[in-house]
């Protein structure tokens, strides 16, 4: 039988042997260096001037002083004296310098949880490869905050390379955000991981957005493709001037306006509507025509907004209450004459039952109507 234990080398007490309190006391000098061991410094090569009891080193490979010709061992500074010993595969002491776990494996001491700054790569509860340096199999990834703010970075090295979010479902890409090949951001789709869609793209200066997603031309109107604000209309653009480049409208849906020759409507479409309101007093209506009896010429009156062509025009009672046209028994009605001229109304006359000298009075208001198209 050994005088030695097979892992730590204790003595063994023996039958009848003498001052068995050494042999004892030494089994537990070395349990008391070895068991929860706390090394002061590890791959240490010059012993301290002024060791203290109990201080426990991991020797390097050729150490000095004291220590030389241990290389490799724990030296044990007991009772004003170095003792040494050789670890064995699997022992474990704590770092006291560096606040952490170190074990004895294939003639080293190392960390039994590695830096992490260095490690090759990370795979929690799967495999990491040389692509996926750190892979997760979970339900969920949490990120949060230090403090206040937290920023997710995916840092690409060029222009033209990829920094991106892929999107898979059973490992085949569906959907891809992110910087593919330029520094515009774009999303990307496909059903089934090889014939890829760009559905929007960023642009990196400007921020105008192109892509499948967006209407392609003016007259794109493509289910569920987006308006572009320089092709269609928006809240901010459905009121204000109306403007067309070679027939294609390219401002507002809606302008309106008035001045002295009265109000005007245009649509995007290029039709344009007129008005405006005239005061008729005191008009002879006494020039014979068929049944009636008509004015001469009232006037010319210039369009508020400049037509292109006109296709219709008309003059109407503003109100229903005819009595304010009326001269005694006798009742004045309104007509108009229209050429082909689109640049004001003209012929205009009013017409009475009988020849009457002076038709209608200051509250007696017609409105002047013409529609046509601005371009």
């Amino acid at each position: 039988m050994s005088d030695v234990s097979t892992r730590l080398s204790l003595p063994y007490l023996r039958p009848a042997q003498a001052q068995k309190h050494v042999t004892h006391n030494e089994a537990l000098l070395i349990l008391d260096a070895l068991v929860q061991a706390g090394v002061t410094e590890f791959d240490a090569s010059t012993p301290p001037s002024t060791p203290s009891e109990g201080e426990l080193f991991a020797l390097s490979a050729s150490p000095q002083g004291d220590w030389s010709g241990e290389g490799g061992k724990l030296a044990f500074y007991s009772d004003g004296a170095w003792i040494f010993f050789s670890p064995a595969e699997g022992w474990r002491a704590w770092d006291l310098a560096e606040g952490r776990l170190m074990v004895f494996e294939t003639d080293a001491w190392v960390p039994v949880i590695p830096d992490l700054s260095e490690i090759q790569g990370v795979g929690i509860r799967t495999v990491w490869d040389p692509v996926n340096r750190l892979s997760v199999a979970s339900d969920a990834s949490l990120f949060s905050h230090y403090g206040t703010d937290h920023r997710m970075k995916i840092n690409k090295a060029d222009s033209a390379d990829t920094g991106t979010i892929l999107f898979q479902s059973n490992w085949t890409g569906h959907a891809e955000i992110g910087l593919a090949g330029q520094d515009d951001f774009t999303l990307k789709v496909s059903a089934d991981g090889g014939t890829w869609t760009e559905a929007l793209r960023f642009d990196a200066t400007t921020g105008t957005a192109t892509g499948s997603a967006v209407q392609a031309s003016p007259d794109d109107a493509t289910p569920g493709r987006l308006m572009r604000a320089d092709w269609g209309y928006g809240r901010s653009t459905l009121l204000g001037g109306v403007s067309q480049s070679g027939g294609v409208p390219t401002g507002a849906v809606i302008e309106s306006g008035s001045n002295a020759n009265g109000t005007y409507v245009r649509w995007a479409d290029g039709t344009q509507i007129c008005t405006r309101k005239l005061s008729i007093a005191g008009l002879a209506c006494d020039i014979a025509s068929g049944a009636l009896y008509r004015s001469g010429l009232i006037g010319s009156y210039i369009y508020p907004a400049t037509f292109a062509s006109v296709d219709f025009t008309n003059v109407t009672l503003n109100g229903s209450d005819t009595a304010a046209i009326r001269n005694g028994a006798l009742q004045a009605r309104f007509g108009f004459f229209q050429d082909g001229t689109p640049s004001f109304w003209h012929g205009l006359v009013l017409f009475s039952t009988s020849a009457a000298a002076g038709v209608g009075t200051d509250h007696t208001v017609f409105t002047l109507f013409a529609i046509g198209r601005w371009f």
